[in-house]
């Protein structure tokens, strides 16, 4: 029986390239291995094929050899293919395994890999710090100096694991490879050595100090810069300065959550702030002026207009709060609360009842305004 044309096994036009033929063969093997047809003659037939082909396909020489002169190339001794399961064979199932299954097999675990490809030095952990800081801090940025438990590298081993003054030797169970093979049906599983974790070797003593980890627990003072301007729920990030790596690997990162407390007079918003002042009924209606404190330890003198309506604000612009990374300002605004007189004094009374009979529409023409559109109403 004359065999297939390759690139009609693999369902692929002959100037594919090694992505989709590589694509094409996953789909075939995952559909026609013998583990999901068991029993199946023409699915084990087919799953040869196309591994046949996938193994000519997949290499240049190959390749070239076969678009030239077809299957004749491969006659009288030119290979030997998955027929008999060949190195070829492997070859081919090795790279389609490494694609479909790679994830599962060391590639989420975050380290390094060493030299034999094992997992050999694995980054420690990242931590969280939280600062709060007060709204003047906040404006003027400050260095603070903070304590954080965790975990750093050994003095004694230097990170390494082993006891000062002894050696490593070669693990016994991988031969020094760091990694271990399982054959299971038409695959070969290769994981992590779980004796040496892939690093090869095996210290011939623990460092007595860590316990062979190559790092132990301390507190550590850091100083963190707080920028001006600086926003509540900021992060900061001080790279390399979390938990020291298993056995030499890399230190994770530190993350500084930073919090602005509530302050007592300001509110803020962005790069602005805001304040609410009551002012007595008179200021409003005369005008007058006043003073506020600002964020830099300084006073803003605010100016009242004759007139002001309760809830009016006054601009300050440039007193609000630095904007990071310029040197710009926010503004103030302060809102102005008319506070309506308490307690009065049979005279003060007397005085405000003269005041009231002596008003015209003129004094309040919103109010006035809006009991005339109340009146049409009833009257309507």
């Amino acid at each position: 029986m004359a065999k297939r044309d390759f690139y009609e096994v693999l369902g692929v036009p002959k100037g594919s390239d090694e992505a989709a033929l590589k694509s094409a063969y996953r789909k075939l093997a995952m559909q026609f291995h013998p583990d999901r047809n068991p029993g199946n003659i023409e699915a084990e037939h087919k799953f040869k094929e196309i591994s046949e082909a996938y193994d000519c396909l997949k290499d240049a020489q190959k390749r070239a050899a076969y678009d030239r002169f077809g299957h004749a190339a491969f006659q009288n001794g030119g290979g030997r293919g998955p027929q008999g399961f060949g190195p070829e064979f492997t070859s081919s199932m090795s790279d389609i395994f490494e694609d479909i299954f790679g994830d599962f097999m060391g590639a989420r675990t975050g380290g390094g890999r060493g030299p034999s490809g094992g997992q050999s030095r694995l980054r420690g952990s990242d931590l969280r710090y939280n600062l709060e800081i007060s709204l003047e801090e906040a404006f003027a940025g400050r260095t603070v100096e903070i304590d954080v438990p965790t975990l750093v590298t050994c003095h004694s081993c230097e990170g390494s694991g082993a006891k000062p003054g002894t050696g490593m030797s070669t693990c016994r169970h991988c031969n020094g490879h760091g990694k271990v093979r399982a054959a299971q049906g038409f695959f070969t599983i290769e994981r992590t050595c779980p004796i040496c974790q892939g690093r090869g070797q095996m210290m011939d003593q623990p460092c007595t100090d860590c316990g062979g980890q190559g790092r132990k627990q301390e507190n550590r003072t850091l100083s963190v810069d707080v920028p001006k301007g600086i926003e509540d729920g900021t992060r900061i990030r001080l790279a390399e300065e979390g938990e020291a790596g298993l056995r030499g690997g890399p230190a994770g990162d530190l993350y500084i959550f930073v919090s602005v407390k509530p302050h007592d007079l300001f509110h803020r918003d962005g790069a602005d702030l805001y304040a609410r002042v009551p002012i007595a009924m008179t200021t409003a209606a005369l005008g007058g002026e006043f003073e506020v404190p600002t964020l830099d330890a300084a006073r803003a003198r605010v100016k009242v207009a004759p007139g002001t309506q309760p809830g009016q604000r006054v601009r300050l612009k440039g007193k609000g709060m630095p904007i990071l990374r310029t040197k710009d300002f926010g503004d103030l605004y302060v809102q102005l609360d008319v506070e309506t007189p308490q307690n009065l004094s049979k005279r003060q009374r007397e005085l405000l009842e003269e005041f009231e009979q002596a008003s015209t529409k003129e004094n309040s023409p919103t109010s006035d305004g809006f009991f005339a559109k109340l009146k049409s109403l009833f009257d309507n």
